[in-house]
């Protein structure tokens, strides 16, 4: 995080596998090693009701760096895979507040189908830029419970001012449904990333891939858009920004 002083800080936020797995020991000690690596000064967000470790991901926010917040409500509301069981919605907010400078937290809904995480944002709804987001849609309302979702989604952005207020909403489709043995998995095109002078996004060999890369192009005019073929990455449940976390650069860097 870069505070108002220009200087970068780490927020160590609790892990907990997504509360869903045991083996992530050695993932809770991250924080401490890059704060050794880096001699950043590490920041631990903690509850404003108990005190206790705030749990957080990376995919679970998705902010504009200007203090608009994106998350949904089944990542971090939901009683299934529960990161902080009764934290509340005003308390995640002031949590946003306090340490992440957040003046406005945009509440979507659900995150895609087949979604290991229980609903990270950045399989649906990214910032290209302040006030511009992509939301991926599954317009096809027959066989695609994604279409519900969306539809939802979109309703809850236009709400929050996209509807020709402050945001302007950009939507992406989804691919086709990718399965294994007989398992949906979270193929989306928001799971991309933004490095240095590109942005490279997840492809399935798929007729949508062209219209999504085209999409986030024209978002993205000052960077090179490059499409990398993410079926096998999908088979373990995630793409390119599930496998990353881009950091922005400091003033004059």
């Amino acid at each position: 995080m870069i505070g108002d002083d220009g200087r970068t800080s780490l927020m160590n936020w609790r892990f907990n596998a997504w509360a869903k797995y045991s083996n992530y020991e050695r993932d809770e000690k991250v924080g401490q090693a890059v704060e050794r690596i880096t001699s950043l000064s590490r920041t631990e967000p903690v509850r404003p009701d108990t005190g206790e470790r705030v749990v957080l991901e990376g995919g679970a926010i998705e902010t504009d760096g200007e203090g608009t917040m994106l998350v949904t409500e089944e990542c971090l509301l939901s009683s299934v895979q529960a990161r902080n069981p009764g934290l509340s919605r005003a308390g995640y907010e002031q949590v946003f507040r306090e340490y992440l400078g957040i003046r406005q937290t945009i509440w979507l809904g659900e995150g895609c189908v087949g979604d290991d995480t229980h609903g990270h944002i950045d399989d649906v709804a990214r910032f290209a830029a302040p006030g511009i987001i992509l939301l991926a849609y599954e317009e096809d309302p027959a066989d695609d419970e994604n279409h519900r979702r969306s539809v939802d989604n979109l309703e809850r952005l236009q709400l929050a001012g996209g509807s020709g207020g402050a945001l302007r909403i950009v939507t992406l489709p989804f691919p086709r449904p990718v399965e294994m043995q007989d398992e949906r998995l979270p193929a989306s095109y928001a799971n991309f990333y933004v490095a240095n002078g590109v942005v490279i996004v997840p492809t399935f060999n798929d007729r949508n891939d062209r219209i999504a890369l085209n999409t986030i192009a024209d978002l993205f005019p000052d960077r090179q858009v490059v499409g990398i073929h993410a079926v096998d990455l999908v088979w373990g449940l995630g793409t390119l920004h599930c496998l990353t976390q881009q950091q922005p650069a400091g003033p004059g860097q």
